[in-house]
């Protein structure tokens, strides 16, 4: 079994065209965007956060 096996597997998303988007559909875009970094960025904080405990184990 390969470790790629183990991963999840990502969809293709559609690419959207800015250009047919209004204005406002662009903001809730960029927010929906925004939101999704600021989960990303909680999930490497909590990565590292395990990732740093376990090395603290090991060095003791």
């Amino acid at each position: 079994m390969d470790d790629e096996d183990l991963e999840p597997q990502r969809t293709k998303e559609k690419k959207i065209n800015l250009e047919e988007m209004s204005i406002e559909a662009i903001g809730e875009h960029i927010a929906q965007l925004e939101a999704e970094i600021a989960l990303a960025k909680s999930a490497i904080k909590l990565k590292e956060s395990a990732r740093d405990g376990a090395q603290s184990l090991f060095k003791s």
